[in-house]
């Protein structure tokens, strides 16, 4: 896998990316990379975000919400409200506002920090 961090195709995509949630999934995308370990692509045709292996993908196909696949098999040992599924091998996470994200920041940090400290 590819460790070189694609930021600017990241911001190409985002930028001709037409969703009603964009500046939400602009904030989401600034509270996962403000951990400095983790790198962006775009992969799946949508911003992924990876740490030695695949983390975490925004799934921009929903409109009504950002969708957030943590798809990394560690996060299922990771404890949070905010985490739904019950699947074996990921999460996901929502967001239905601008409002959520900002009251969600601090635990969506934490979630990602400690998922990384997993991955390491």
């Amino acid at each position: 896998m590819s460790t070189e961090n694609k930021t600017e195709e990241v911001n190409a995509f985002l930028q001709q990316l037409e969703h009603p949630l964009k500046a939400e999934i602009e904030a989401v995308r600034a509270i996962i990379k403000a951990n400095r370990k983790i790198c962006e692509r775009v992969k799946w045709n949508a911003p992924s975000f990876f740490y030695v292996d695949d983390l975490a993908t925004i799934h921009v196909k929903a409109k009504q919400h950002v969708h957030l696949i943590f798809h990394h098999p560690a996060i299922v040992k990771i404890k949070s409200v905010l985490l739904e599924g019950d699947y074996k091998d990921r999460r996901m996470m929502y967001f239905e506002n601008m409002k959520e994200v900002k009251a969600r920041k601090k635990e969506l940090t934490r979630i990602i920090n400690e998922l990384v400290d997993l991955m390491e």
